[in-house]
């Protein structure tokens, strides 16, 4: 069940995009300005609207640390502000002057892509707020742009319909016709799949386009040398154009929003549609899931924000319970840590962690002093309520043995090498797997999906006794 809880109606012209963090909602507008607004009660905060651009604003971002928000313009510029004071770091100009379209964060929030109508995608560095690599799309101009949750490449879509994968030092790996006329938007789940072929992890794909489908893709990028981008299936609920696309924070869900004036919410593995909302009295140009919280926002040519709320409680406990299952608590981000804590029903110490920089690491080391002095818990109640989450969260740490090292593990079968062998792609794989590979007429790389030039297998002894040697390690 979908719910309508809020809508915003503060902007004056057309809102072109919305972008949640854990705690608060970004929304922009051809009116020149971003606005933002927490989630406790959706009031804007003190600082906002912010006033920049000079002209209409496309798109709107945060850091996935939380940190930074960043938004571009028709003025062909990014600008960077702080997400805690509104206070503007950074203006960066595209190199063209060209109307910058989309920009996006790495997941490690130290790059920023900006995409402009003239086809330039620019990459910035974070750190020195300084242009870093840049390139161009074959043609057309750039209009989406989505990371994958690796970091390790980004995927842009172009007015003449083009999908291209870029690894992080901005060369071309792959490039895909998607749709015939043109692509407006695409998005990258976070977890990753298996295409029932394969034993590969994939990650899965969303792009809509003025075609009126939605397309789902699977797409392959181990290596920098290579990159595959296979089609999965086609959505066709839309009458018209399909102008947004956004899949929910664990991947089960896809919204989409159209200039048909519907929201449709569609279930990924299936494709079916679960809900269509049309509350939107004009086209709908953006919509985004909120990443630790049951909240779905839309926002429309019609000059307003549609906030609406799943029914899915257990179901976020649940799934933030399996992300907690598959990434070491030691290792989790500022984000994952937020979604702990709304899973855990701590969802009012999302603000508070984050202004104090509480990773997976810092959560463990919290204690009762900690909690009192540094992050000012004045509630004796509420402290022990922490503590005890996290005291069995550590719990459950100590009881699941340290990960295998990603660098044992075979890439086609995703399991400890027992016999690794050297290809002649230079990347080490399981004896058995990789001779079934080769059995089974595929003389291509399955990291880089190129040529073998030998199908020669060479035994990698230095990596056996390495894993040899991790193995009596975690029997001790």
């Amino acid at each position: 069940m979908v719910t309508l809880i809020h809508t915003l109606a503060d902007h004056s012209d057309d809102v072109n995009y919305c972008a949640f963090s854990s705690s608060c909602l970004a929304t922009c507008s051809l009116d020149k300005t971003v606005r933002v607004y927490s989630l406790k009660d959706f009031t804007q905060l003190p600082y906002s609207p912010l006033k920049g651009h000079t002209y209409a604003v496309h798109c709107c971002c945060f850091s996935p640390s939380g940190h930074f928000l960043a938004s571009c313009s028709t003025d062909g510029t990014s600008v960077v502000w702080d997400a805690g004071n509104g206070q503007m770091l950074a203006v960066l100009e595209q190199p063209s002057s060209s109307p910058v379209r989309v920009c996006r964060f790495s997941p490690d929030s130290t790059c920023l892509v900006s995409g402009a109508a003239d086809g330039s995608v620019v990459l910035w560095n974070m750190q020195t707020l300084k242009l870093y690599r840049s390139g161009n799309v074959k043609d057309g101009s750039l209009v989406a742009c989505a990371f994958a949750p690796s970091g390790n490449f980004f995927v842009t879509g172009s007015s003449c319909g083009d999908l291209t994968i870029w690894d992080d030092k901005m060369r071309c790996l792959c490039n895909e016709k998607a749709h015939d006329l043109g692509v407006t938007c695409c998005d990258i789940s976070s977890q990753p799949v298996s295409d029932g072929e394969h034993t590969l992890r994939y990650f899965q794909m969303a792009s809509c386009g003025q075609d009126n489908h939605i397309k789902l893709w699977l797409i392959l990028c181990a290596d920098s040398s290579g990159a595959e981008l296979k089609h999965k299936c086609t959505l066709n609920g839309h009458s018209a154009p399909v102008l947004a696309c956004a899949f929910s924070h664990d991947g089960q869900l896809l919204v989409s929003g159209s200039v048909d004036k519907c929201v449709i919410v569609h279930e990924t593995s299936t494709g079916n549609t679960l809900h269509t909302l049309s509350q939107h009295t004009r086209y709908v140009t953006t919509c985004a899931f909120a990443p630790c919280s049951p909240l779905l926002a839309t926002g429309s040519m019609d000059k307003t924000v549609n906030i609406w709320q799943f029914d899915l409680k257990q179901a976020s406990a649940g799934n933030a319970a399996e992300h907690e299952s598959k990434v070491a608590v030691e290792d989790w981000s500022e984000d994952d840590v937020s979604a702990w804590l709304c899973a855990q029903d701590l969802a009012d110490f999302v603000g508070l962690f984050k202004t104090n920089n509480i990773d997976g690491k810092e959560l463990l080391n919290l204690t009762k002093e900690s909690l009192a002095n540094e992050l000012k818990i004045e509630s004796l109640g509420l402290r022990n309520k922490v503590l005890q989450k996290i005291e069995a969260l550590r719990m459950d740490t100590r009881a699941v043995s340290a990960p295998v090292p990603d660098e044992f593990l075979c890439p086609i079968t995703r399991e400890l090498m027992k016999d690794p062998v050297i290809a002649a792609d230079g990347y080490s794989y399981e004896r058995e797997a990789m001779e079934n590979w080769i059995t089974n007429k595929r003389r291509s790389s399955p990291m880089t999906n190129l040529p073998l030039p030998s199908l020669m297998l060479t035994p990698n002894r230095t990596l056996k006794m390495a894993i040899s040697r991790w193995l009596e390690t975690q029997q001790k």
